[in-house]
């Protein structure tokens, strides 16, 4: 049984989530705060932590900082809870070590998600290390250590790129010399069908990168990208990068997973344009859009018409006639070209 530390200083929020854990099976330990919380991930040494950010005695940040300076517990995978969304807050955490960062309210499913998906991470990152631990390492001591660290370096030394919404970012075709990291804004990539319809391939937010093709220089893309709202972007050449990841394996190894889970991502979506129904594809897609743009129900999503049902697979005469449908079932709100998600619940699980 996989054991938790929760940190948190709402004693409802508290006692709800470590009953919620340990009705799926894990071992829960509790603090009320920062200084107390720091002792008992030294003492008792949990296999993941989740804590919150503002709180009295030491922060988040605070314990975050503490335990990843003790060896003994710098590995440990660690998930901050916060009502904060602001991008530079969530970037502060990531950089400091953190493993995921979940926005308060969160749901049941959202939590384990993000503790099962990072235990298992840490769990293949562990094996992976003691397969290559006979690998010599070029590390050196000014090396990046990980994904966080890496990201930093793009924002840092990267040559900054503004878009404005709807601005092409590169072009199917075109040689690619270049990666991005995503620092604002929303992006789609594209591409054009035999018909000259054009299917969404998947959609990029702040913190994503962007633009992976191969690391040989010069590479065409095999997409178009163009960006969904005003866009800033980092980027580094890719020898810069294949010479970053020559010397550090921890970096290779975590960007290697992340592409992973980005191709089970885009497998899914062609499995639900495929397979799907009309008014399952839309629910989906709409969902999709909220969670990329970072919106809330009833809080409103502009998108255009088109971009849903390119990414939905579907025609977009079919996706208007859905919409309304949605409408009339009080599922969701239309003024113009945005929608309002009413019914959150009800969206999720349409067939």
């Amino acid at each position: 049984m996989k054991t938790i530390l929760l940190i948190e200083d709402d004693t409802a929020l508290r006692e709800n989530t470590a009953e919620l854990l340990a009705l799926s099976d894990y071992r829960v330990i509790t603090s009320p705060n920062g200084k107390i919380g720091i002792t008992k991930a030294k003492g008792e040494k949990p296999d993941i932590i989740v804590c919150d950010i503002m709180m009295p005695e030491v922060d988040g940040y605070g314990v975050l900082e503490a335990l990843a300076q003790d060896t003994n517990t710098s590995q440990i995978p660690f998930i901050f809870l916060s009502a904060k969304t602001e991008h530079k807050e969530i970037r502060k955490g990531m950089n400091m070590g953190a493993d995921d960062y979940l926005t308060k309210p969160f749901d049941e499913d959202e939590l384990i998600n993000a503790i099962e998906s990072r235990l298992a991470k840490a769990e293949i990152l562990s094996s992976r290390l003691k397969e290559f631990s006979d690998i010599p390492q070029k590390e050196d001591e000014g090396g990046l250590r990980n994904l966080n660290e890496l990201k930093n370096f793009f924002d840092d030394h990267g040559d900054i790129v503004t878009h404005k919404k709807g601005a092409l970012i590169f072009k199917e075709g075109e040689h690619s010399n270049k990666i991005y990291l995503i620092l604002k804004g929303v992006v789609k990539t594209h591409k054009m069908d035999e018909s000259g319809k054009e299917l969404i391939t998947a959609l990029y937010k702040a913190d994503d990168f962007l633009g992976f093709t191969s690391f040989i220089d010069n590479t065409p893309y095999q997409e178009s990208a163009t960006a969904v709202e005003d866009s800033e972007f980092a980027g580094i050449s890719k020898h810069d990068l294949k010479e970053i990841l020559e010397k550090s394996k921890n970096i290779s190894i975590e960007l290697m997973e992340l592409l992973s889970d980005n191709l089970s991502e885009i497998k899914e979506q062609l499995l639900q344009m495929a397979y799907s129904s009309v008014r399952k594809k839309t629910a989906q897609t709409i969902l999709q859009f909220a969670q990329i743009l970072n919106k809330k129900p009833k809080e409103s999503i502009k998108i255009s018409r088109n971009d849903l049902a390119s990414v939905a697979g579907i025609a977009t005469e079919s996706l208007i006639r859905t919409l309304s449908n949605f409408k009339k079932d009080g599922l969701i709100e239309i003024e113009g070209r945005t929608i309002k998600i009413l019914n959150l619940q009800k969206l999720q699980t349409i067939e």
